[in-house]
């Protein structure tokens, strides 16, 4: 048998066409960023914990994961999940990760930041609460079609690294949700250190790191418009 003559000759053939890659712009850039994973955290603020019925203390953080395909980049649409009649919004600051690294010092953690972007952790609150009930993962509740919406990513080279600033959601111009990043339970580099205990982190990993109070019911029609101080808006229509 003859040997290749190419690097054609030795590209993988599949079965069928692979998903296309998921990005999203960075603010000033022609270059995108590639998403691998995201991460999300759990009740990451107090206010947060005590409206779902839960003790805001300093517990360890907890995470749930969302695939890549279920980001909606800013201006995109939010189509209205079935089998739910009960969906919430939950506004928060996402970490881009752009080096990775596991068993990260939360004194180097922010090294491994390439930005920030504002994001919406959409939420099937229905069947959140029954499979929570039964003792069932939250994945209906949370990694479904479409519910990762995320904004233009900001390097932190020019945003800085966010530590405080007002986090406000806006329903059809209504404030919902009010909060402010010095809240955060367990702060960025803090989250990052911990989870890189679990899993080994890398670049085009995003890290969802909590919603304040004031989570509610969205319906179709409804235009949805996150603000964090510091980065650019995040505006999604629910259809």
């Amino acid at each position: 048998m003859n040997a290749p003559t190419s690097a054609q000759n030795l590209a993988p053939a599949y079965i069928f066409a692979p998903a296309p890659a998921v990005s999203l712009p960075v603010q000033d850039e022609t270059a995108r960023f590639a998403v691998s994973r995201i991460f999300c955290v759990g009740r990451n603020y107090a206010d947060h914990a005590r409206e779902m019925g839960h003790d805001p203390s300093r517990e360890p953080p907890f995470f749930f994961m969302k695939p890549a395909s279920t980001i909606v980049s800013d201006g995109g649409h939010f189509p209205y999940p079935a089998l739910s009649k009960d969906v919430h919004h939950e506004i928060e600051l996402v970490v881009a990760i752009g080096k990775g690294g596991n068993n990260i010092p939360a004194d180097q953690a922010l090294s491994h930041v390439y930005g920030y972007a504002v994001g919406l952790d959409m939420t099937r609150r229905d069947l959140q609460s029954e499979a929570k009930k039964m003792g069932r993962p939250w994945d209906t509740g949370k990694a479904f079609d479409h519910s990762a919406p995320c904004g233009t990513i900001v390097p932190a080279t020019k945003c800085g690294h966010l530590a405080q600033g007002a986090v406000v959601l806006a329903v059809n111009g209504q404030i919902r949700q009010s909060g402010d990043l010095k809240d955060l339970i367990w702060n960025v580099p803090e989250t990052i250190a911990y989870l890189s205990t679990l899993f080994a982190l890398s670049a085009g990993d995003l890290i969802y790191t909590g919603t304040p109070s004031g989570v509610g019911a969205i319906v179709s029609g409804d235009v949805m418009q996150a603000r964090i101080a510091g980065l650019p808006d995040l505006t999604v229509k629910v259809v």
